[in-house]
């Protein structure tokens, strides 16, 4: 609705004091309202959008870059030109119809098309062989529990994909040293798609509907280490997610930002745990909205990132993953006053108190053990919330802690779809390289 009247509401409410708020919304906002109420707006002219499969310039590959980047469809960065030429070497890597919809997403309320994604992935620099992978996240992008209306919110939070399975290898993704590095056309191509999907599909734009007050730039995808999973006997990522280990899949999940964990020390788990616990914690700041109730009742989905040999050292004392959450439940806490704090002073997501939605029956009973102000509390209603990874340089001792935007961004996942003879267009394209 481009010509939908709007009042302004001056400065921000949460920086003022209740005297300048009122004095602003009677002198300016009150006042805007009635004449929006009583004014006809001028009739709105909504410029045409060019057909899917239009052609909307020719030129050099510097000047298709120059009209991109001033009609708001690049990054900014150099991409790939999408020709007609380039789109169809990417739709011979699945058999669905180039205008099959998968779904139709916000803020621009466009459908998530085959023929769209392969667009954006050959802009982004993809390989044609990438292909299932897009159409599995173009199918993740279009679910609702994920929520990718969210995207442009004030904390800039941006997705991590998480990609399981064979098509590691396959594909050549990098899974070992330098994982969430750019350097690898898989991990980072794939990454950068993601980005130019939100643009350029769901219609996300810097200073137009895209809001993050800082944002993050895209990230590259997180490709687990499998062997390592197998070694130790530990389910994957797919596997948490609903699939079966072995099975490819990509899980998108949307993250508020992360820190490392640098030169964990010890032998045992026992040993390893503490700093780890205190890695997650500490990430945690007011995204503890998202499990108590500021925002939403457990919705926070918080991920940890286990290089292998960590992973391997807490196996090696026989503890498997679902023991290592119910670890990281009991010792990944924060300070009750800090959680209340947070939520009724700092930020004003009011709760009350703890007890209060406990008493409610809104959290578990671990969130008011006791009265004391400094009890430590969980930081996720359920040890099941945490996502466990293995990943990285498999010689060092280094964890990496994601803190999660909850349910602006929850959890999903897709079983990558391959065609039938995938084995032999993989191996035409390793011939062609």
């Amino acid at each position: 609705m481009p010509n939908l009247p709007v009042a302004m509401i001056v400065g921000h409410p949460g920086a003022q004091s209740v005297e300048e708020i009122h004095a602003n919304a009677t002198a300016v906002t009150a006042a805007q309202v009635i004449e929006n109420l009583t004014v006809q707006p001028p009739e709105a002219v909504l410029e045409p959008e060019p057909g899917s499969k239009d052609i909307v310039f020719s030129g050099s590959f510097e000047q298709v870059n120059a009209h991109f980047y001033e009609n708001e469809w690049s990054d900014g960065l150099p991409f790939v030109p999408p020709t007609m030429e380039k789109i169809a070497e990417f739709l011979r890597f699945t058999p669905r119809r180039p205008d099959e919809t998968l779904g139709i997403v916000l803020p621009a309320s466009r459908a998530v098309t085959i023929w769209s994604i392969a667009v954006n992935g050959v802009m982004a620099g993809c390989r044609p062989e990438y292909m299932p992978v897009l159409v599995a996240l173009g199918e993740a992008m279009a679910d609702p529990i994920y929520g990718v209306e969210h995207s442009g919110n004030t904390p800039g939070a941006d997705t991590l994909i998480v990609l399981n399975g064979p098509i590691i290898k396959q594909l050549g993704f990098n899974y070992e040293q330098g994982a969430l590095r750019d350097g690898f056309q898989a991990n980072s191509s794939v990454g950068r798609f993601w980005r130019l999907a939100l643009r350029n599909i769901a219609g996300f734009l810097p200073h137009k509907t895209d809001k993050g007050t800082f944002g993050n730039t895209w990230r590259v995808v997180l490709a687990e280490n499998e062997d390592a999973l197998a070694r130790i006997g530990w389910p994957s990522n797919a596997a948490d997610m609903g699939f079966a280990t072995g099975d490819n899949t990509v899980t998108i999940t949307r993250m508020t930002g992360g820190d490392v964990m640098p030169s964990v020390t010890g032998a045992t788990p026992q040993a390893i745990l503490p700093y780890l616990a205190d890695g997650l914690a500490k990430e945690t700041g007011w995204e503890i909205a998202f499990t108590v109730g500021g925002l939403t009742f457990g919705t926070s989905r918080p991920a940890l990132v286990l290089s292998p040999i960590l992973a391997e050292t807490i196996a090696r004392a026989g503890w498997s993953k679902a023991d290592l959450k119910r670890a990281l439940y009991a010792e990944a806490r924060m300070p009750a006053r800090r959680v209340e704090t947070m939520m009724n002073v700092w930020t004003e997501f009011k709760i009350n108190s703890l007890k209060h939605q406990v008493n409610l029956g809104r959290l578990p009973r671990a969130f008011a053990e006791s009265d004391d102000p400094e009890r430590l509390v969980p930081i996720v209603v359920d040890p099941e919330d945490f996502m466990v990874l293995v990943s990285g340089d498999p010689l060092r001792t280094n964890a990496y802690a994601f803190a999660h935007n909850g349910y602006l961004g929850f959890p999903v996942a897709r079983r990558i779809a391959l065609p039938d003879d995938w084995e032999t267009r993989i191996a035409e394209m390793k011939g062609r390289k």
